[in-house]
């Protein structure tokens, strides 16, 4: 029967828990914030129609006030059909065709940015519960030997000064662990907000694995960074516009056909043609206005361009920082505080000074504490750097 609830409970615990990967693909299928974008590209399809049609046709009901016995007395129907210049219709659409292009990657720009944020809020997460966890740890090792040590006190009197600083480092641990509780608590519910799903445990595996390449990074960061991507899609926006500005300096036709209605005399049909005439230069001015628009933003491309790599130089530095006081801790300093700790954890037994060894446990558990900071800091700028190139997992 125990052996059953046990089971039980293993796996409830593991339905509950959801792996990041997981929590990213199903973000990405319900965050509210993307339907925003998707609303705008299937309103946009209704756009590309319309640019493609002709502008509504125009009636005209007009009649005189001569008398009808008069030959100039009439009624006239006339319908007026304005038929733009050879491929007008087609360069307006390539303009909404291209506004599509620019949603499509807002919408994905959006996607990696969500996905950056759950990500750092994942290894924030991580890095509370491993310091939470080593908190935990250090607690019960205190208690432990403020226990043991006690025994010690009707025997050597003047070892209480030992117990009370041993004492006030539990009260100190015990602080950061309800903080620590509160900020894990805070980070759950902001995971929840980025995710629209409730989350309540997570499965996250945050190593160093190897050191960062800053080349390897450079090389996708033109050809997939959302950033630049939106910005090559406005200049081919602005580059329609450009050519929509420079033919509408060729005339539009308006056919028109009337049809003369004379309660006297026979009635009759006209037809006529009609041309706009762009001779104010309003056209030209268009025209200019359009391509100084395209300059700005080949120049805005480029200005993001910079900015771009100056953030993965910044974030590269990060990430090679972590790494190297990563291997600092683990490799050197780590190594040489663990002799230490057992030559005091030795001393406590018999009864030797609390003090020294209370100084070495801290100095192991500040070490602790930065090396987690280290992986969680070198997590972060990974992911700020996968944000740069467009990654969506």
């Amino acid at each position: 029967m125990k052996k059953l609830l046990f089971c039980m409970l293993v796996i409830s615990g593991s339905l509950q828990a959801v792996t990041l990967y997981k929590l990213i693909e199903s973000s990405l299928s319900r965050s509210p914030s993307l339907e925003v974008i998707q609303a705008r590209l299937e309103a946009n399809k209704q756009s590309i129609d319309i640019a493609d049609q002709f502008e509504n046709p125009e009636l005209f009901l007009t009649k005189n006030t001569l008398d009808s016995k008069q030959a100039m007395s009439q009624t006239v129907l006339t319908l007026k059909q304005k038929i733009p210049y050879y491929s007008k219709r087609e360069k307006r659409q390539n303009i909404a065709l291209a506004d599509k292009n620019i949603l499509q990657e807002q919408l994905q720009a959006l996607k990696v940015e969500l996905v950056g944020r759950i990500k750092n809020e994942a290894y924030t997460l991580w890095e509370l519960r491993e310091k939470k966890r080593i908190i935990d740890e250090y607690i019960i090792l205190t208690k432990r030997n403020i226990k043991l040590y006690e025994s010690y006190t009707s025997v050597q009197n003047n070892q209480h000064m030992g117990i009370m600083k041993a004492e006030l480092s539990l009260s100190n641990l015990q602080v950061q662990q309800s903080r620590l509780d509160a900020q894990i608590a805070a980070s759950y519910a902001r995971l929840t907000y980025l995710t629209a799903t409730k989350i309540d445990n997570l499965t996250i595996d945050a190593t160093i694995q190897k050191k960062p390449d800053l080349q390897a990074f450079k090389e996708s960061l033109k050809k997939s960074n959302p950033d630049l991507l939106i910005r090559e899609k406005e200049i081919q926006k602005q580059n329609a516009k450009v050519s929509l500005s420079s033919i509408n300096n060729y005339p539009d036709v308006a056919f028109t056909a009337g049809y003369a209605y004379r309660e006297k005399f026979d009635n009759y049909f006209n037809v006529g043609l009609g041309l706009s005439l762009p001779i104010y230069g309003t056209e030209d001015a268009q025209e200019e206005k359009q391509r100084a628009l395209l300059l700005a933003k080949e120049s805005k491309k480029n200005d993001t361009e910079l900015m771009v790599f100056a953030q993965l130089q910044s974030y590269y530095a990060q990430m090679l920082s972590a790494y190297k006081i990563y291997h600092i801790i683990e490799d050197e300093a780590l190594p040489q505080v663990a002799h230490m700790f057992e030559i005091s954890s030795s001393s406590v037994s018999v009864g030797s000074d609390l003090f020294k060894y209370i100084d070495v446990l801290f100095e192991k558990l500040d070490l602790e504490v930065k090396s987690i900071q280290a992986v969680a800091n070198y997590k972060r700028a990974e992911a700020h750097i996968s944000q740069l190139r467009g990654e969506t997992k």
